[in-house]
């Protein structure tokens, strides 16, 4: 029998971990799923948008995954650290796939970007997702008129959409209640969203752009002058890719609606890039100094020396995401991924056999949810090819006692349910359905309540 540990509980690890189980070619392989957090989904629970229900149902087939008797999931469990490091891991099991994601978000790399009311886009998607994490994050909105969100794709449309968006369309979601009456006192009137190319070059997908303009009460904006600015816009003939020519539409369209004048606004900002975060005397932010840019004929884009200054209260930065080294396995700090040979990791130039990467700390931070799925199958089947050589490594007993005698405190799939109905509790107590659990400690003493025993 082959016992696999899978590193990370999101797409790309219950893929892998399904792949595994699923195949006929090695019979006996048990795979335990490892999360350093006590839940499972990854960025499906606390990276989706409260709001987006029918991607977040995607958890129902991950679950289905996940309740395999070939498949343990196995939370509050921290790889890397001093409990369980990368060497003891391998030692407790024939093999290991590491599926741990990209959790550092880009800078900007400008001046001011350290003021107070400057954060990650990342940071304010796991506030208001109810990452435990982020429970001690401060996002006071009382205060703040005007926000800038810097970046042109799916998150930058995300958090746009959540600080515009009205507490009565967001309490039916399971977002925290903390989140939500932070939102609820929000003087926010205006968003600008800005990128520093073209329309036809954002990043974003048609369907999450379009219900920018589905918002109760909001006005979204185009200038049809920075959107001529695009050769690809002006020329309705133009060849682009279909979600591409879709976002120009629907941008089209807004640019010739005549404005409401009223609620809350929506300003979607197009070849301005930033220079600067300006700052008051207190040390917070006051606004942005973009510089006006214009295509270089060759993909990119080239400044004007140019400035226009946008006042703001609340900056969100949203232009990429970078993978984290992980103590005891190989990093390429320029691409931040493990180096990697069809998913086997790569030290010194040779495969290691019996360690594996899927996932965005494979190929990067690209794809969208699908594109896991391939890329976990190229990972098994190479694990597969191994199996001969894995098989012959002894590995006695149960690796959750190791874990245990190591001092960590598994949350096995009893305390996952457990803190499910913690959550359904809370929700009805709240007049609201299930709602997150947003801190260590709530989520730790609800799993608690389970059987221990996995």
């Amino acid at each position: 029998m082959l016992r696999i540990a899978v590193v990370g509980s999101g797409p790309s690890g219950v893929y892998a971990a399904q792949a595994l189980v699923q195949q006929r070619e090695v019979p006996g392989v048990r795979v335990d799923v490892l999360d350093r957090l006590p839940a499972p989904y990854g960025l499906v629970r606390y990276g989706v948008a409260p709001d987006h229900e029918k991607i977040k149902s995607l958890q129902g087939s991950l679950r289905t995954v996940l309740e395999d008797e070939r498949i343990r999931f196995l939370g509050n469990v921290e790889v890397g650290g001093p409990e369980l490091s990368t060497g003891r891991l391998l030692e407790l099991y024939h093999a290991v796939v590491y599926c741990v994601g990209a959790a550092r978000d880009r800078l900007l790399g400008i001046p001011g970007e350290d003021l107070a009311g400057v954060h990650s886009a990342t940071a304010f998607v796991a506030w208001y997702s109810g990452h435990p994490d982020a429970a001690a994050e401060a996002f006071g909105l009382s205060g703040v008129d005007s926000a800038v969100v810097v970046g042109a794709g799916n998150v930058a449309v995300d958090v746009t959409r959540i600080l515009a968006r009205g507490v009565p369309e967001l309490s039916p979601t399971d977002m925290p209640q903390p989140a939500l009456a932070t939102l609820g006192e929000s003087a926010v009137r205006e968003v600008h969203m800005v990128a520093r190319r073209g329309p036809s070059q954002g990043k974003f997908t048609t369907k999450e752009l379009r219900e920018l303009g589905t918002l109760p009460g909001v006005d979204v904006r185009v200038d049809p002058a920075e959107l001529a600015l695009d050769p690809a816009y002006a020329d309705p003939g133009a060849v682009l890719p279909a979600v591409n020519r879709r976002n120009v539409e629907a941008l089209r369209g807004w640019a010739a609606a005549p404005a409401d004048g009223g609620g809350r606004r929506i300003a979607l900002r197009f070849f301005l890039r930033p220079v600067e975060v300006l700052g008051g005397e207190r040390g917070r932010v006051t606004g942005m100094r973009f510089e006006r840019t214009v295509p270089d004929g060759r993909g990119g884009v080239t400044g004007t020396g140019v400035f226009e200054d946008v006042p703001a209260q609340l900056v969100l930065r949203s232009v990429g995401y970078q993978g984290v080294p992980l103590p005891g396995l190989p990093f390429a700090e320029r691409t931040g991924t493990v180096p990697h040979a069809a998913g086997r990791v790569v030290r010194a130039g040779r495969a290691s056999i019996g360690e594996y990467v899927a996932g965005w700390i494979k190929r990067g931070p690209t794809g969208v949810i699908g594109t896991n799925r391939p890329c976990a199958k190229e990972t098994a089947s190479s694990l597969l090819q191994d199996a001969g050589a894995l098989a012959r490594r002894v590995r006695d007993g149960d690796p959750l006692d190791a874990m245990r005698a190591a001092g960590l405190r598994p949350v096995a799939w009893p305390g996952w349910l457990a803190i499910e109905t913690a959550e359904a509790d809370l929700g009805r107590s709240l007049g609201r359905r299930s709602v997150k659990i947003p801190d260590w400690p709530g989520l730790l003493s609800a799993a608690d309540r389970a059987d221990p025993t996995p």
